[in-house]
């Protein structure tokens, strides 16, 4: 899948939580990629995330792909 097809993805997905706080937004958003997107659309979000800093992921979506690599990488490194 087309990474810039992923970014507008994760970021209409914040449009959803627009009414909480920028925190609830990024754990909520976090909470739908994990369980709705597959494997491959996951590892590709980290590796945007991880290689051009995340560049055009707004506000909460920013935190909440953080959070994902974060936790990929755990993962990775056990």
């Amino acid at each position: 899948m087309h990474i810039d097809y992923l970014i507008r993805m994760a970021n209409d997905i914040a449009a959803f939580f627009i009414t909480e706080s920028e925190t609830t937004a990024a754990e909520s958003i976090l909470r739908h990629i994990q369980r709705y997107w597959d494997p491959r659309m996951k590892s590709q979000i980290v590796a945007h995330f991880n290689e051009r800093r995340g560049v055009d992921l707004e506000g909460p979506v920013f935190a909440a792909i953080q959070q994902l690599a974060a936790e990929t990488a755990a993962k990775t490194a056990k």
